[in-house]
């Protein structure tokens, strides 16, 4: 007989913590010293060992700027030689005996400041001012003799200091203040800033190309470390909060929380240590410093790997990714703003198709994903809406819709351009699809049919219907397992009733807790996840998950909507995306994510 190590590949081991998918993932923050001079709108750089933190206001009036410097080696915050300007919200780069300041808004004189120092370790030397001092602006770099400071909304400008002069460099593609940096003047990062913004860009030394969004968007955050392994912490959402997220170079993964939430602080340093000084809201987060460390080592986290946890836990655990503890993050917003379109998507946020739909009215307009930013492509030939759609980004099929009556046209993409195929064998509006282009269902049409279809890349046949007719429902997984969920008909604007396909006939099976019609969909006859929809008074943000049997209600959307794309996303609920939809939906997307983390196995 087969072990559990033959079938998986690991033994049960014992250990004394979790596993974790990277070093910084293993990362705390502890309590350090309180700093001196408490303050918020201070800058200031790392790591946790040897910070440092310059100017401020003690009390958030411009009146009471300071000129204090105080560096810190570890245990204590001491004071050193002060600035030559008193400042806020300016930006700093280096190390602390290499550090630059510049920019910010000051009262000798009053207004924004080009005023520019650095820092030998000992004393202050004034600089060639910056050509666009205004507060907002954030540093990054290892010295002061290769430091970069990003844009400051409304402009996007960025400047290099090299030692002894300012360039100008390629502007960043979004203006915003109050950014949490880190890196160096040729590989550094730009992320969120005001207003409120989940925006991350990458430096090359040469140009900003936007990465993976943050997972919250925030503004006044901080941040520390190198392009491909960093983090950032702290900011406002708002309100302000205590969370940090680290950065692989790709994506973004929440770790562990600051004990004081706040913003407008000081901090920097490496992924493996950085500190985190005063800030704002009030006492004691303006005179509070924190440190942040990492393991020495880790055991890395493998789905599917079994272990005993034998520190105070004492518990068997398992690593698995578990739908109830999914996410929702913002991601880029639709150029053209829209709803009742139809979509399809490769099963994960960073390849979707959306097309035709309301924008502001029938529509042919098509636009695709790629994880950070929409961008048109060639439009459908019949403009639409309230159609369905089902397939990948690179091949997917368009079907049905207004036009303004309801049509049976179909049209396939192949990844450049749309092509008039054979068309449904009934008319349809607000017809829900799911499947691949070349093996896929179209499901209900208003105002309460329950008639389905079967297209197998060529044409379409009739198979089993719905036992309950209905209209904007949302429809997962293949031709041979399929679910539909919820909807409406003329005597239910929203429907609960779920029903499962098997290739020849539909059977009912536990209704959604939430009732609705126009909601998003992705996954498949035996693991869905349903967000948003209209519950008959209201849009909801609500998202429901079903494991075979029942439906439980996980993470919501940020806001709720309807009407977005009627599209079924992809063929897993580990990842998923909406986009659009009616107010105030809009343009907005949003993407879920859930990531393979330790479970404590229990039995019940």
């Amino acid at each position: 007989m087969a072990n559990y190590k033959d079938i998986k590949g690991f033994n049960v081991q014992s250990l004394s913590s979790d596993p974790a998918a990277s070093i910084g993932a293993t990362g705390t923050w502890a309590s350090a010293p309180n700093i001196n001079t408490g303050r918020m709108e201070l800058f200031g750089t790392g790591p946790g060992t040897a910070g440092m933190v310059v100017n401020g206001t003690p009390d958030g009036s411009d009146g009471s700027q300071v000129y204090d410097c105080e560096v810190y080696n570890g245990s204590a915050w001491t004071e050193v030689n002060n600035t030559d300007q008193r400042r806020q919200d300016g930006a700093s780069a280096g190390v602390t005996t290499s550090a630059l300041v510049t920019a910010g808004y000051t009262t000798s004189p009053r207004g924004n400041s080009s005023f520019t120092e650095t820092f030998d370790g000992t004393n202050w030397s004034e600089e060639t001012n910056i050509s666009n001092g205004v507060q907002g602006r954030r540093g990054l770099g290892a010295s002061e003799s290769a430091s970069l400071i990003v844009s400051a909304a409304p402009s996007n400008n960025c400047e290099l200091w090299n030692g002894s002069s300012w360039t100008e460099l390629n502007n960043q593609n979004t203006a915003r203040s109050g950014q949490g940096t880190f890196g160096t003047s040729t590989a550094g990062i730009g992320s969120g800033g005001n207003p409120y913004r989940a925006i991350v860009e990458s430096f090359d030394g040469t140009n900003w190309t936007e990465v993976g969004d943050l997972n919250t968007a925030r503004q006044y955050l901080s941040g520390g470390g190198t392009q491909t392994a960093g983090l950032v912490f702290g900011g406002s959402e708002p309100p302000s909060t205590t969370k940090t997220e680290i950065f692989d170079g790709t994506s973004w993964t929440e770790a562990g929380d600051l004990s004081i939430a706040k913003y407008y602080g000081a901090g920097g340093g490496t992924q493996p240590s950085s500190i985190y000084a005063g800030g704002t809201p009030g006492t004691p987060a303006k005179e509070s410093s924190e440190e942040w460390s990492t393991a020495s080592s880790l055991t890395k986290i493998n789905e599917g790997q079994v272990y005993f946890n034998s520190s105070s836990t004492n518990a068997f655990k398992v690593s698995q990714v578990k739908v109830p503890g999914g996410t929702w993050a913002s991601g880029g917003n639709l150029n053209a703003p829209g709803t009742n379109a139809g979509g399809a998507s490769n099963g994960t946020p960073t390849a979707t198709l959306v097309f035709a739909g309301d924008r502001p009215s029938r529509s042919t307009v098509t636009e695709s994903y790629n994880g950070s930013a929409w961008t048109e492509v060639n439009d459908m030939n019949t403009g639409r809406n309230n159609l369905g759609g089902f397939g990948l980004q690179g091949a997917a099929n368009g079907f049905g819709g207004g036009t303004p009556s309801a049509t049976d046209a179909n049209e396939s993409w192949n990844g450049t351009s749309w092509t008039e195929v054979n068309d449904l064998n009934t008319t349809r509006l607000y017809v829900a699809g799911c499947g691949l282009q070349t093996a896929g269902l179209a499901i209900g049409n208003a105002p309460n049919s329950g008639i389905t279809e079967n297209f197998n890349g060529t044409n379409w046949t009739e198979v089993g219907d719905l036992n309950t007719g209905r209209s904007a429902a949302m429809a997962s997984g293949s031709p041979t397992a399929a679910i539909c969920s919820g909807g409406q008909n003329p005597s239910d604007s929203s429907q609960a009733v779920c029903e499962q396909y098997d290739g020849t006939s539909w059977t009912e099976v536990a209704d959604l807790n939430t009732g609705r019609q126009g909601g998003f969909r992705f996954g498949t006859k035996t693991a869905q996840v349903v967000a948003a929809g209209y519950d008959g008074s209201s849009n909801v943000a609500v998202t429901e998950y079903f494991d075979g049997s029942s439906w439980t209600e996980v993470g919501d959307l940020s806001i709720g909507r309807n009407c977005g794309g009627n599209m079924s996303s992809g063929t897993g609920t580990s990842a998923g995306i909406v986009f659009g939809g009616t107010a105030p939906g809009g343009a907005a997307t949003e993407e879920w994510a859930v990531s393979l983390a330790n479970y404590t196995i229990t039995v019940s």
